[in-house]
C-alpha cells in the first residue's frame, strides 16, 4: 500500500520570535519541517527533524546564500492549482511533495539602512531580500492551498484553527493580503532608500527646482499600523495611527511616551502635531538670550506663541495672547518641564502637554487633572531638535501633491526696508520671531508680536484684511507699538489702515502686490515702518 506523505511546511524566516512553538505545533499536527539556513539550526538545536532546503531541490545552497529557495522544487508546490488537474498531475509526475504552509519574514532592509555610520552600497544591497519575498508572493497568490505566515502574531492562531480542521478561505485571504502588504513595504523602503543615495534628498539643494529633481518619480510610503484610534476629525470616521518604520524610538510625535488615562485621539494628534513642528522651528540658537519656547495651540493654529529667559516666563507670555483660546488646548515646550512651570499650569484645562523632559515631580503635580496626556519627546539634549527640511504629502481627489516643507530661511540681510521710517534693531528682532510663528499659523495668518511674544493672531481668513481685524481684536491694548507679520503680501492698503488702528508700529510682509506703492504710501502715512522679505509663507 503506498504511503500517504506527510503535509510539508517550509520556515524561512529572518525574525525567530515564536518559531519553535509554530514548528513544534506543526510538527504534533503531522506536518514534514523544511526550512533554511539559520532557521533549520535554531529549530534543530530545539529537538525538531528538520529537512533542508537543499535536500528537497538536490541542489546546494550558492553565492554565499544567494540562492537556496528559487527553485522549481519549492515554488512548483507553492504555486500549484491543486483544484485545476493538470496542476495537481503535473506536481505529482514530478515527485514533488505539496508545501501546504510558508512562515516567512524577510531580512530587516530598513534597520540596515539606519545604521550609523551607514552601510556603503554594496553591504545594503546584500540586505535585500530575493528568495523570501518571492516565496511570500507565491504563497499569497495560491492561498486557497497555502497558508502564508509573515507574521509571527498570527503562528498561534494559525495552529489553533488547524487543530480544529482547517482555515476558512476568508482567514487566507486575510493572511495573504498581510502578507502583501509586507512585501509592498519592503519593496517601497528599498525604493525610498536607493532613491535618496541615488538621486539625492531635498534637503540637499536650496533651490526649489533642483529639490523638485530630486522628489520621487513613483511615490511610495511604508509606516504600519500603530493603533486603531476611536474615530476621526468627528464620531462618524474611522481613524488610525501609522508609524514609520525609521521613526527613531521616543523622539517623534508618534513614538513618543504618552502618559494618561485617556488614550490620544485623531484630533489630538493633529493639533500635537502642529504644536510640535511649530515648536522646533522656535528651538534654535537664533535667541540665546531667551532659549525656552511655549507654544499653545488650538485647533490647528497657534494661539499663544513666547520665548523667555525661563520657561515659566515664556507660558505667562504665550498664555496671555488668547487666554480664551488656550482652553482646552495642546501646548509644547522646548526644555524639560520644571516645578514652577507645571504648578503654575496645573489649574488650565488643556488636552495634552509635550516636552522633552519633566523634573521630578512635575508628573505628579499635572496628573492630578484627569483626561490630561502628557507626551515626552526625547531628544539627545534634552531640547526639541530644529525643524528640519521633510518633503510632506497632501491626498487630493485622484492624487497626491508633494512638497518640501521647512521653517522659513530669510535672508535677512537682503530683506528691504520699504518706508522712510527705518524698523529698530527691537523690531527686526520682533520681526524674525513673528515670521516663525506666521509660517505656522493657517493662510490668510496675521500675527501681533511684542518683544518675542505674541498679542494678537488672526488665523484661516478669506479676506487679509479680516485677519488684521482679528488679530487687532484680539491684541487690544497690547497692539499698541507692536510689530504686525503677515504670510503674504496686502493687496489694498485696507490691511495698513486696520493695523495703524490697532497701533501697529512696525510690519513684516513678503511683498510683491501690483498695489505695493500704495501699500507703502500708507505705511509711511501712518508713521509706520515696514520691511519686505520676498519669502512668502502660505500654509492652507
Amino acid at each position: 500500500m503506498k504511503q500517504t506523505p506527510r503535509p510539508r511546511a517550509l520556515l524561512s524566516v529572518y525574525d525567530k520570535t515564536g518559531i519553535i512553538e509554530f514548528a513544534t505545533g506543526l510538527d504534533k499536527l503531522g506536518f514534514e519541517l523544511v526550512s533554511t539556513g539559520g532557521t533549520a539550526k535554531k529549530l534543530r538545536e530545539a529537538g525538531l527533524n528538520v529537512i533542508g532546503v537543499s535536500e528537497v531541490t538536490g541542489h546546494p545552497e550558492i553565492f554565499d546564500g544567494r540562492v537556496k529557495s528559487l527553485h522549481p522544487a519549492i515554488h512548483g508546490p507553492l504555486l500549484c492549482r491543486l483544484e485545476n488537474d493538470m496542476d495537481a498531475k503535473g506536481l505529482e509526475e514530478l515527485g514533488y511533495p505539496m508545501i501546504e504552509i510558508v512562515a516567512c519574514n524577510l531580512y530587516p532592509f530598513s534597520e540596515a539602512a539606519m545604521k550609523e555610520p551607514a552601510l556603503a552600497d554594496l553591504e545594503l544591497l546584500e540586505m535585500i531580500d530575493i528568495g523570501g519575498p518571492t516565496m511570500v508572493r507565491a504563497s499569497a497568490k495560491n492561498h486557497p492551498n497555502v497558508i502564508i505566515a509573515c507574521d509571527p502574531a498570527d503562528y498561534d492562531q494559525i495552529i489553533n484553527e488547524l487543530s480544529s480542521g482547517s482555515l476558512s478561505i476568508q482567514r487566507r485571504r486575510d493572511l495573504a493580503l498581510k502578507a502583501y502588504e509586507h512585501t509592498a513595504a519592503y519593496d517601497s523602503a528599498i525604493s525610498i532608500e536607493l532613491a535618496s543615495r541615488w538621486v539625492g534628498k531635498p534637503e540637499q539643494s536650496d533651490d526649489p527646482l533642483e529639490q523638485a529633481k530630486r522628489l520621487p518619480e513613483t511615490m511610495t510610503a511604508v509606516a504600519h499600523k500603530m493603533q486603531t484610534l476611536r474615530y476621526g476629525e468627528n464620531s462618524h470616521q474611522a481613524a488610525a495611527i501609522y508609524v514609520d518604520p525609521g521613526a527613531p524610538a521616543g523622539e517623534t510625535l508618534v513614538t513618543a511616551k504618552v502618559e494618561g488615562e485617556k488614550a490620544m485621539s485623531y484630533n489630538n494628534y493633529s493639533d500635537a502635531d502642529a504644536t510640535l513642528r511649530l515648536c522646533r522651528a522656535l528651538s534654535t540658537d537664533e535667541w540665546p538670550e531667551t532659549p525656552h519656547a511655549c507654544v499653545i495651540v488650538k485647533h490647528n493654529n497657534p494661539c499663544g506663541v513666547a520665548l523667555g529667559k525661563t520657561q515659566l516666563e515664556a507660558y505667562e507670555a504665550a498664555l496671555a495672547s488668547d487666554p480664551e483660546s488656550a482652553f482646552g488646548s495642546i501646548i509644547c515646550v522646548n526644555e524639560p518641564v520644571t516645578l514652577e512651570f507645571a504648578n503654575a499650569l496645573a489649574p488650565l484645562f488643556l488636552e495634552v502637554l509635550m516636552a522633552p523632559g519633566y523634573q521630578d515631580g512635575t508628573k505628579e503635580i499635572l496628573m492630578q487633572k484627569k483626561n490630561r496626556r502628557i507626551l515626552t519627546i526625547t531628544s539627545p539634549n534634552d531640547r526639541l531638535a530644529p525643524l528640519p527640511r521633510k518633503t510632506v504629502r497632501k491626498p487630493i481627489e485622484g492624487g497626491w501633491l508633494l512638497q518640501t516643507e521647512e521653517a522659513p530661511v530669510i535672508d535677512w540681510e537682503k530683506a528691504k526696508v520699504v518706508t522712510e521710517i527705518k524698523p529698530t534693531d527691537n523690531q527686526i528682532a520682533s520681526m524674525k520671531f513673528a515670521v516663525r510663528v506666521c509660517e505656522q499659523v493657517k493662510s490668510n495668518a496675521i500675527v501681533m508680536v511684542q518683544g518675542l511674544a505674541t498679542v494678537g493672531i488672526g488665523p484661516g481668513q478669506t479676506s487679509r484684511v479680516e485677519a488684521v481685524r482679528i488679530a487687532t481684536r484680539r491684541a487690544g491694548d497690547r497692539g499698541e507699538g507692536c510689530v504686525l507679520a503677515s504670510d503674504a503680501f496686502f493687496p489694498f492698503k485696507d490691511g495698513i489702515e486696520q493695523a495703524a488702528m490697532a497701533g501697529a508700529a512696525a510690519i513684516v510682509q513678503p511683498g510683491g502686490s501690483i498695489r505695493d506703492q500704495e501699500v507703502i504710501d500708507e505705511a509711511n502715512s501712518r508713521g509706520i515702518s515696514m520691511l519686505f522679505t520676498g519669502h512668502r509663507l502660505f500654509r492652507h
